[in-house]
């Protein structure tokens, strides 16, 4: 495989052996300041949510400052330590990247615009996230020179993985209903189980009944109902007019929000 790192493009440590090539030394952070990283944001600050399947795009923005030429760099997030067994580096793929370069006192700066590709199936050496990994990552960099050798450079930033969730089997009902009668709404809560590669039911969880008038846009909390130990919502509501009802879960640290699909009931 080569692993050559070409300007703008992610370059992923696939073993821990690579990795220690690729940084030197543990502590191998750019000290001579030949090269150096900062302003690193994946996902404009926001945790990357991710689910059991699909790929997901995200942008990364970061500055790259050198005082010798460059044959290509690379910026990643990992957990654990560098070089050692628990290490554990993003399989972040870069699928478009640009770069507007500036000088200083001496410094070429590159402020570089990417969109990367965090992919669920495929982390290290071909495995894939698993549930540990639904927490915070530090970010690094790596320059390499173009005269040959390379410097590492640890940052400051982080990035938040967050397993997605999902509201399943979502259900207002009658249809059409009496005005003043009993609208039943219904769904199952689950969150992506990475490990497994599936998506379990998570019950305990305090979701929003939200509903839209027909003729507006915005969706407005009604109630909260706790999920069944089986990840089961249901509660009723009186009807009172025209709209559409879904359910909101807003997530926590180590899970994404979703909402289910609208659906519409007739009050006659």
């Amino acid at each position: 495989m080569n692993r050559t790192a070409q300007p703008g493009r992610v370059l992923l440590a696939g073993t821990t052996a690579l990795a220690a090539v690729l940084l030197g030394a543990p502590n191998a952070q750019a000290a001579e300041s030949d090269i150096s990283f900062s302003e690193i944001v994946f996902n404009g600050g926001r945790p990357i949510v991710v689910g059991i399947t699909n790929p997901v795009d995200l942008p990364l923005t970061y500055t790259v400052r050198s005082t010798v030429d460059l044959s290509g760099w690379n910026v990643n997030a990992y957990r654990g330590t560098l070089g050692a067994e628990n290490e554990r580096v993003l399989v972040a793929s870069s699928t478009r990247w640009s770069c507007a370069t500036t000088t200083a006192s001496g410094y070429t700066y590159r402020r570089c615009d990417e969109t990367v590709t965090v992919d669920p199936r495929w982390i290290r050496t071909g495995g894939g996230l698993v549930n540990g990994d639904a927490t915070e990552w530090k970010t690094w960099g790596l320059g390499h020179k173009a005269a040959g050798g390379h410097d590492s450079d640890t940052n400051s930033a982080t990035v938040i993985l967050q397993r997605a969730s999902r509201i399943q089997d979502h259900n207002a009902s009658p249809e059409p209903v009496a005005k003043g009668g009993t609208i039943t709404v219904k769904g199952t809560v689950q969150r992506a189980n990475w490990t497994a590669h599936r998506y379990d039911d998570y019950g305990g969880r305090l979701v929003s009944l939200q509903f839209k008038p027909a003729g507006s846009s915005t969706y407005t909390t009604v109630k909260k109902v706790t999920a069944s130990s089986g990840g089961a919502l249901k509660t009723t509501v009186t009807a009172t007019q025209d709209g559409t009802w879904r359910w909101k879960y807003y997530g926590n640290t180590t899970t994404g929000a979703s909402s289910s699909s609208g659906d519409y009931v007739d009050v006659q």
